[in-house]
């Protein structure tokens, strides 16, 4: 529909016209479990002022309009329906609308998704409304700061289980039929895309967290329940997600000092989830994922409990207190990236959470602050479709980079301080970036305008590095350059920084330990240390010594020595993960040619005991094979590859997390590499037992994968494996390896379901999508300029969640050096594209321009290895 992405300014002006009261909303899904039911009813009673009558505004609806009343007056439908939208005409300064209609069951994960479990055949239904699906399922004012109470009821099969945002008031059996209504308290004032729905056979487990506010020290009881699908009943953890859970409770109400506003705390893990969690007050879903049925490793487990406090410092950072509009999205994001991270370190038994953060969210904000469509962490967000895509690494992680460098900056006191006035003057309502600026003015008694134009007003990664001279092996001067060019503006805009140097050298022992450091502030383009005037040099030289600051660091001379032969021995984890993290930004910046990279790896990887730093190690050393090495190149960097991962995985401790993920690693490096794949198969068929490593599904399905890539799968072989395996991720995982296999006729046949076809789940889809891009790439140049040809049938014809996958999973990015990185045939066909469809949707656009860019990282890459 035309008018589905609506306008910033059109909301703008809807919310100046309009004060909502309340939402009742009654879904009828008792024909939920037929397949041959596409819809459901929907029926939609909202009370809201106008504060000019007569005039007139919209709801917002996705799906069939039966009914309208307004004031008491029936509205013909035919009349008031404009695509998404419904007219409504003549307003009283205090009006009721009631909208009767149909709305349509989801496979995308948009609106309210139906699921059908292969294990038993059960269906299962949960909602997802960010940033503006909520219209899929009510009629509704789709903007976050028209908040409203809202008192939902549902029809449903009578032994299924419901749950909403509050708790339910009344569950009563439906006359001659075996269905119950479940009424539900009206919820605080929320906005439309946090509200949820709940419904089918699920399993839960029941706990409560009892506690004081931070302020007021009453006593307080919040019950907890977690949800699951049943068939995975057996593999959720309850005890350790309740544990985490009630930890958070006690942090956040220690540190923010507010308590608790929406009564019990639920937690759902649903299939075929689209994000990582959402944040609906008084019910979090989360991504079954997080259930794990296979062997997980404790960076797993760590990453459970980062989602688990990001989502409950949504509590107030998001759902108490609301953006305004899009634009200030990270008044939510970032605060939560931020405050989850700092949750679980200072929470959890995962003291090191914040290595984790440089080494995975950091990480991914750097690669997005560095595409063409890089924005300022406060971003221009004109439409719906915009905010769809600026869920990234610069609303989260960037966003939250910055903030744990304002707290260095302004001190932890007085940033919690502002947090508690902020939730106080607030609650219930909705803010821009001036309101969180007047909170922390009046808490720190500084202007901080200066910092919010240098840090959340402009764009790009700052890079740091150190100038040194060096007399007889003393400093004579070492200066701190920055250059922070904004990509957008192309000027420079430095930022401040409040970093730590640290100075690093070997002891008796041979090991990198820190021997000094110092406090600097860096301000402008160049900043001198004269304090390390007259120390002795040493071997390594960290700038941003405990990750404090975002910007990327180079290193001089002596340090990128000592750590290309011996970053194993940095002792120090954090300072081990920013050392490899600025190694990996050079690789991918063409600085670092691959073989150099890849030897700092196979030295680091063995001596590395953080699970999750590993994971990450192996796959960037992969990902820097295959994409950033040149073609001629590659077979010898994927045999030291194999090498580190064959060693690796034999002298791993039998059973261990590090175990695991060499052996993923390895399984996943077989997708390309042949001395990988001969690996792969003697471990599968038991000619090379490993010790203590338990072959479970999910291992068994990476195996298989690899194999199916290389062409290397015996007659039958996926589908035993795959009768053995009746579960969903399963069947997701034989999509992707029957997908991946190098045959023209099985490309063709994945290609035209996944372009053409409307059978694909959002996580089938995502599966046919990365197999098919798997195994030999000869098999994939006919595909090429179909691709270019499909873009704009697709974004007008699909949601824009499945056109997303397909946009950006389908781009013909593996590609080898054959000129020019700017010649190369696939670049200038883009360059064409982007030409001729200068009028095609800008997230569209975005999503091709941003592909186009990680190519042409890729080929300079190679290019530079071949100098």
């Amino acid at each position: 529909m035309e008018n589905e992405n609506l306008g910033r300014d059109e909301a703008s002006v809807r919310s100046a016209l309009l004060e909502t009261e309340s939402y009742s909303v009654e879904l009828d899904l008792s024909g939920a479990r037929d397949p041959d039911e596409d819809t459901y009813r929907s029926t939609t009673t909202i009370v809201f002022g106008c504060r000019e009558p007569g005039a007139d505004t919209f709801l917002d609806f996705i799906g069939e309009v039966v009914g309208i009343e307004l004031n008491g007056v029936s509205v013909d439908p035919s009349d008031a329906r404009d695509g998404a939208r419904i007219r409504l005409s003549g307003l009283a300064a205090h009006n009721t609308v009631t909208v009767r209609g149909r709305a349509r069951y989801s496979t995308s994960g948009e609106g309210l998704h139906r699921f059908v479990d292969p294990v038993d055949e059960k269906t299962y239904l949960y909602t997802q409304y960010e940033p503006a699906d909520a219209r899929r399922v009510f009629a509704n004012f789709e903007q976050p700061d028209l908040k409203a109470s809202f008192t939902f009821s549902v029809i449903a099969p009578s032994e299924w289980t419901v749950a909403a945002n509050s708790a339910a008031e009344d569950i009563a059996e439906v006359e001659g039929a075996p269905l119950s209504r479940w009424r539900f308290a009206p919820t605080p004032r929320i906005s439309t895309y946090i509200t949820t729905v709940l419904a089918g056979p699920y399993h839960l487990e029941s706990d409560a967290w009892t506690g004081r506010s931070g302020t007021a020290g009453e006593g307080l009881e919040i019950p907890l329940t977690v949800y699951c699908r049943s068939s995975l009943a057996a593999s959720l953890d309850a005890p350790e997600i309740f544990d985490t859970t009630k930890r958070g409770l006690d942090f956040f109400h220690d540190v923010f000092g507010y308590p608790y506003p929406f009564g019990k705390y639920e937690q759902a893990f649903v299939p075929e989830y689209n994000l990582g969690a959402m944040e609906n007050p008084g019910l979090v879903t989360f991504t079954e994922d997080y259930v794990f049925e296979s062997v997980a490793t404790q960076a797993q487990r760590e990453a459970r409990a980062t989602t688990i406090m990001h989502e409950m410092a949504h509590m107030w950072f998001g759902d108490l207190v609301t953006m305004s509009w899009w634009d200030d999205l990270w008044l939510k994001e970032s605060f939560a990236d931020y405050m989850g991270t700092l949750a679980v370190a200072e929470a959890t038994r995962w003291s090191t959470a914040w290595v984790s953060f440089a080494n995975r969210r950091k990480a991914w904000a750097y690669v997005q602050d560095q595409l063409p469509t890089t924005h300022p962490i406060v971003a221009d967000i004109p439409n719906l479709e915009a905010a769809k895509q600026n869920f990234d690494g610069i609303t989260y992680a960037k966003g939250a980079s910055v903030l744990k460098q304002l707290v260095a900056f302004v001190g932890r006191d007085a940033f919690f301080f502002a947090a508690r006035q902020y939730f106080a003057r607030h609650a219930y309502g909705n803010t821009t970036l001036a309101d969180l600026l007047e909170v922390l003015t009046d808490a720190t008694g500084q202007d901080l305008a200066a910092w919010s134009r240098a840090w959340l007003q402009t764009s790009g990664v700052p890079s740091l590095r150190a100038e040194v001279t060096v007399d007889a092996g003393t400093f004579t001067s070492v200066t701190i350059v920055q250059d922070a060019t904004d990509p957008v503006t192309g000027e420079q805009q430095p930022r401040p920084h409040r970093i730590r140097i640290g100075l690093y050298s070997f002891d008796d022992d041979g090991w990198l330990v820190r021997t000094s450091a110092e406090a600097v502030v860096v301000e402008g383009g160049t900043t001198p240390v004269p304090q390390l005037a007259g120390r002795t040099q040493p071997d390594l030289l960290l700038i941003n010594d405990d990750d404090l600051t975002y910007a990327r660091v180079w290193f001089d001379e002596r340090s990128l020595s000592t750590l290309l032969t011996s970053v194993h021995r940095l002792r120090d984890p954090l300072a081990r993960a920013t050392c490899l993290g600025a190694l990996w930004s050079a690789t991918r910046d063409a600085r670092l040619a691959v073989p150099s990279y890849l030897a700092a790896v196979v030295l680091a990887a063995p001596a590395e005991t953080d699970v999750g730093v590993l994971q990450v190690l192996l796959a960037n050393a992969r990902a820097a094979i295959d994409g950033f090495a040149p073609e001629p190149s590659r077979a010898g960097l994927h045999d030291q590859l194999h090498a580190c991962l064959w060693d690796g995985l034999r002298a791993s401790e039998a059973g261990s997390g590090l175990q695991l993920v060499w052996a993923r690693a390895l399984a996943l490096t077989s997708r390309s590499a042949t001395a990988s794949a001969d690996a792969v198969r003697a471990v599968l068929d038991g000619d090379e037992p490993i010790p203590g490593l338990r072959l479970d599904a999910e291992l068994r399905w990476l195996l298989l994968q690899g194999l199916a890539a290389q062409g290397r799968i015996l007659p039958g072989e996926l589908e035993a494996e795959r009768a053995a395996d009746t579960t969903a991720s399963g069947r997701v995982e034989f999509t992707l390896a029957s997908a991946a296999i190098p045959d023209a006729a099985i490309k063709k046949a994945t290609w035209e379901e996944a372009v053409h076809g409307d059978r694909l789940s959002n996580d089938l889809l995502s599966a046919a999508i990365e197999g098919f891009m798997l195994g030999l790439r000869e098999l994939l140049i006919p595909y090429e300029e179909p691709y270019f040809g499909m873009l704009r049938s697709i974004w007008a014809t699909r949601g824009i969640e499945m056109a997303s996958r397909i946009v950006r999973g389908l781009y013909p990015g593996r590609q080898d050096l054959s000129s020019s990185p700017e010649d190369h045939p696939v670049v200038v066909r883009t360059d064409e594209w982007l030409s001729r469809n200068a009028d095609a949707p800008a997230a569209l656009r975005r999503i091709v321009v941003e592909e186009r860019d990680h190519l042409l990282r890729r080929l300079r890459a190679q290019a530079h290895g071949t100098r």
